[in-house]
């Protein structure tokens, strides 16, 4: 599949989809804490993989490392971009007040209060930290496949990773006193929503080529 995507064969397309969407939108939603952004960034990170397509090296195994590698690129120019954004929203003065929509969201308050704690305690980790934490502990990467997408030495890898656990330990440990029910987000993950239909819109137009 590997030699057919990078010739531009668009049914290697659908199957790099069928294979790995599921994996990138979990992995941008723990990162992005938000189901609408990690819907754009699975979109943006096929995009990208395909219009790079040439650039992928003709041998290897797995395509997830390489994918998860874009995604995090998209995520953090994102993140600088989300940045500006507040900034200059800062600037405009207050609205008036925003209807309730409270009814049409009730039954997905549960999900959304698990996804913001967990995200709240990624947050406080150093970002570099987080990303090598979301890869290896909750997207399953091995070492090496997780300094393949990253583009860092497995040693930083190892160090980064006994980092962000132990800032967690330390940041969780009070909630796991005070809490009734155990679990945290470095142990439990919650289960990924199902990757939306709108961001299946690259399989079907595969033309629109678009450091410790």
């Amino acid at each position: 599949m590997r030699d057919r995507f990078r010739g531009g064969d668009p049914d290697a397309l659908a199957e790099l989809y069928d294979e790995h969407a599921q994996v990138l939108y979990r992995y941008a939603l723990r990162v992005t804490g938000n189901w609408a952004d990690a819907e754009d960034v699975v979109s943006v990170t096929l995009l990208e993989a395909w219009r790079g397509r040439a650039k992928l090296r003709p041998e290897g195994d797995s395509l997830r490392p390489w994918l998860l590698g874009i995604a995090t690129n998209v995520m953090r120019r994102n993140s600088r971009t989300r940045r500006l954004r507040d900034i200059a929203l800062a600037r405009i003065p207050e609205p008036g007040t925003l209807p309730d929509f409270a009814d049409d969201v009730v039954a997905r308050i549960t999900d959304t209060d698990r996804l913001r704690a967990e995200h709240a305690a990624l947050a406080r980790l150093r970002r570099r930290d987080r990303e090598v934490f979301t890869l290896v502990v909750w997207e399953g990467l091995d070492y090496t496949s997780a300094a393949k997408a990253l583009g860092v030495p497995v040693g930083t890898i190892r160090s980064r990773l006994s980092r962000a656990r132990a800032r967690l330990r330390e940041l969780l440990t009070p909630q796991r006193r005070t809490s009734p029910h155990p679990g945290s987000c470095s142990e439990a993950p919650a289960a990924a929503a199902p990757v939306p239909l709108a961001a299946r819109s690259h399989r079907t137009s595969p033309r629109q080529e678009n450091h410790r």
